[in-house]
């Protein structure tokens, strides 16, 4: 599927209107992967299923297909129909990898495993999910269709809380001032729509851009990714592909963010050896006695070219990091070690 600019950026101007169904970097994906025939994959965020149909048109195998938006399960009809019985979906956010997979496939392990991070650009497109600024539409930005809304959070956190959620998660410098805009201006009028809330933010930098970007940019990249708890879903979607790899498995991720990005890096340096986990929980000597459960396959990610970047200007950011499952076992989930950004609620 096509991502959306990743994380670090809520949506583009006219100009950069890419085609829809574009799985970035989906050459890559598909060298890494090498599909096989009687093999099994599994699409951890099948969007509009852009992996998912070069994985099974590129050999005689299955997929395992996740997503946890309905949107994108209602609008895979058709992709089912065409590949059946090989292809498998299920609603469910990609956290629960390991037990979809328990169930679909009763128990064995798979090939490979491809995480494709971020919103989409059907999400980014679709105003009425209130995932971008640039078309007005509900304050919703919700992936699935349960949870609180980011409207219901700016309207009812306390200030520091908003403060700390966008330094947190879109590294926005000017997390402070922002809060006390959001604050002051509920006060009056509660907020129920995107326009709304990218105005006021805009009016802390007095309607300059940044980087060359939207000023509201970083402020809706945070909330969104805090109210899908994102990055949460991310490191267990990683430990959850860890266990259903099988020896000699593939796992690859494309990112979009430098959050994003930073956990997956230190999940598979870590697990391959390359850097020495340090946690308070565990003993120095568990640490350094844990024999690698994956061989790092890029040390550097791979990133889109220029001709990809001509045709989808929203892969810009993108970033494939992947690895090779050992035969050790898998290794417990310690999220200190992985760089999450420092937050208080």
């Amino acid at each position: 599927m096509t991502r959306g600019g990743g994380a670090e950026g809520a949506s583009l101007g006219p100009a950069e209107k890419p085609p829809r169904h574009i799985p970035v970097l989906r050459s890559e994906v598909l060298e890494t992967l090498a599909p096989k025939a009687g093999e099994t994959y599994i699409d951890g965020t099948f969007g509009a299923g852009g992996y998912t149909r070069a994985i099974l048109e590129a050999a005689d195998c299955r997929v395992l297909a996740l997503d946890r938006d309905p949107n994108a399960i209602r609008g895979a009809a058709p992709l089912l129909a065409e590949f059946a019985p090989r292809l498998t979906l299920v609603e469910s956010p990609f956290s629960r990898l390991e037990e979809v997979a328990q169930d679909a496939l009763g128990g064995a392990q798979v090939d490979g495993v491809v995480l494709d991070i971020g919103v989409s650009s059907m999400q980014l497109d679709d105003a009425e999910r209130g995932f971008s600024f640039q078309h007005d539409g509900p304050l919703d930005m919700r992936m699935s269709s349960n949870g609180q809304t980011v409207a219901d959070f700016v309207n009812s956190a306390a200030e520091e809380i908003i403060a700390n959620v966008i330094y947190a998660f879109g590294e926005e410098h000017k997390s402070r001032a922002i809060a006390r805009a959001i604050v002051r201006r509920r006060a009056e009028t509660p907020y129920a729509r995107t326009r709304e809330l990218a105005d006021t933010v805009s009016r802390v930098f007095h309607g300059r851009k940044v980087d060359g970007r939207h000023p509201a940019t970083r402020t809706f990249q945070a909330l969104r990714i805090f109210i899908n708890d994102e990055l949460g879903e991310l490191a267990s979607a990683l430990s959850a592909a860890e266990r259903v790899l099988r020896p000699g498995g593939r796992l690859v991720v494309v990112s979009f963010h430098s959050l994003e990005d930073r956990i997956v890096k230190k999940f598979i340096a870590e697990r391959s050896g390359k850097t020495q986990s340090v946690s308070r929980h565990l003993p120095t000597e568990t640490i350094k006695s844990t024999p690698p459960s994956f061989r790092i396959v890029n040390s550097r990610p791979l990133t889109p070219s220029k001709g990809e970047l001509d045709v989808n200007p929203r892969a810009r950011s993108a970033r494939l990091r992947a690895a090779f499952r050992t035969d050790s076992d898998p290794w417990p989930l310690n999220r200190e070690t992985l760089g999450f950004p420092a937050f208080e609620d």
